[in-house]
């Protein structure tokens, strides 16, 4: 590879991510040059504190608290962005962008936030954005959406987006242990963000999954306004049984499905049919799902999170931003856009849906649920009753035939501000694939 240009790499954060892809490229380096048919510099890394010590090999030399001093730097042609974030990675990405430089990300929020303006001003500078760790971790599914699967229109895109909340999810069922104990637990191991409303109320698989719905379809969701959003703080073990009872699983649900010309975004806890695969996938992996008019139904599972995954996903874009700078490749961001596609309502979106609520245990709770869920036009398909710890209640179970999500939202409120039940019903969604 003598007489070659070398590429010269900078990163911005040097945290759990950064250093699982600084540590390989570094100690890999024979092979990943090899690989990668050029030969590359790891040249600067911002960090928030040079006198920390890492377990990688860096010198204080590579090191900087200046991100500008990355951005900037003429001779270094790919920047890493793994800070986090949303407004000051937006700002360098922008900087970085407008120089022509390559930018390798993994934030997904500041993608689902920003994404039409960064790419807009990679088209407009000549610039490069790559983003393969942004979502799923290790599972490299945006390659393949917009390569792999290219050829296709994509009816319906689900899975389990969220690592933390899938933990959590898999150890109550296995343990018969309270969400509250198992929370605890994934906090002292480290897996539940600093934010944790980011994990457990669905957000960070909503930031991922608006990102799947615009490299398919072409249409941005954003999660706060167009998007059915809900987390996992409400499931308990009477859910948990339920669901073991009638061959399902509770899984958090991400998902991008088409109908027609509308398209129905959403995050919320479901009630899967073990015959899924999905449903199947536990612990901290991932899995998303696929069903294209061409390739039919694609599964694909790995890990989600964690420094050796993501940083997998870093350094395969990392390649590709190498191997378009050699051949001096334009960037192609472009997503087709279909004019007639709209973002639906939930008066628009149809499902079959299970409640679980706490209501007195006196004659005639049972006629009254009946009869403020028939006001909406939810009929309902079963009916269980059990046993409260609390004297004077009773755990009402039910599955409704199938109601749109706009009635099932108003009869939880009228549920709600009824005398017959206590605090709000628990509502769960029965997922359907295609």
């Amino acid at each position: 590879m003598d007489g070659k240009k070398i590429f010269r790499i900078g990163f911005i954060g040097m945290g759990t991510v950064g250093q699982g892809v600084w540590k390989h490229l570094w100690r890999d380096r024979d092979i990943m040059q090899r690989r990668f048919g050029a030969e590359y510099e790891l040249a600067k890394a911002c960090v928030r504190d040079i006198n920390k010590k890492r377990d990688i090999e860096i010198t204080r030399q590579q090191m900087t608290g200046d991100p500008y001093s990355v951005v900037n730097d003429p001779s270094i042609d790919i920047v890493c962005e793994l800070m986090g974030g949303t407004d000051k990675a937006l700002e360098l990405t922008l900087a970085a962008l407008k120089q022509g430089k390559v930018v390798v990300s993994a934030n997904k929020a500041v993608i689902c936030k920003h994404g039409a303006q960064i790419f807009e001003t990679a088209q407009k500078y000549g610039g490069k954005y790559f983003f393969e760790a942004s979502v799923a971790g290790g599972i490299p599914i945006i390659k393949v959406l917009r390569e792999g699967l290219v050829a296709n229109r994509f009816s319906l895109i689900y899975g389990i987006l969220n690592g933390t909340c899938n933990y959590i999810l898999t150890r109550m069922e296995r343990e018969n242990a309270p969400y509250e104990a198992i929370v605890e637990d994934a906090r002292r191991l480290g897996y539940v963000e600093a934010d944790e409303s980011l994990d457990l109320d669905g957000w960070d698989a909503a930031h991922k999954i608006s990102i799947l719905a615009y490299l398919a379809h072409g249409v941005w969701a954003n999660p706060e306004k167009d998007m059915l959003v809900s987390g996992i703080r409400g499931v308990k073990l009477e859910d948990m049984h339920w669901a073991s009872e009638n061959d399902a699983r509770i899984k958090l649900v991400a998902a991008a499905r088409r109908t027609g010309n509308s398209l129905f975004v959403s995050v919320y806890p479901a009630l899967l049919p073990m015959a899924d695969v999905v449903a199947n996938v536990n612990d901290v992996y991932n899995a998303v799902a696929l069903s294209g008019d061409v390739v039919g139904r694609t599964v694909h599972i790995g890990r989600g999170a964690g420094q050796d995954a993501t940083a997998s996903a870093v350094i395969a874009d990392i390649a590709d931003a190498i191997k378009s700078l050699a051949v001096s490749a334009p960037c192609s961001l472009s997503v087709a856009k279909d004019s007639n596609l709209h973002l639906a309502s939930l008066e628009e979106v149809s499902g079959e849906f299970y409640l679980r609520m706490e209501v007195k245990d006196e004659a005639g709770v049972l006629a009254q649920v009946a009869s403020l869920l028939a006001g909406e036009n939810i009929s309902i398909e079963l009916l269980q009753q059990k046993k409260h710890g609390v004297e004077g209640r009773v755990w009402l179970l039910l599955t409704t035939h199938e109601c749109t999500e706009a009635s099932i939202n108003r009869a939880c409120k009228k549920l709600e501000d009824s005398e017959i039940i206590f605090g709000k019903p628990f509502v769960l969604r029965i997922f359907k694939g295609l």
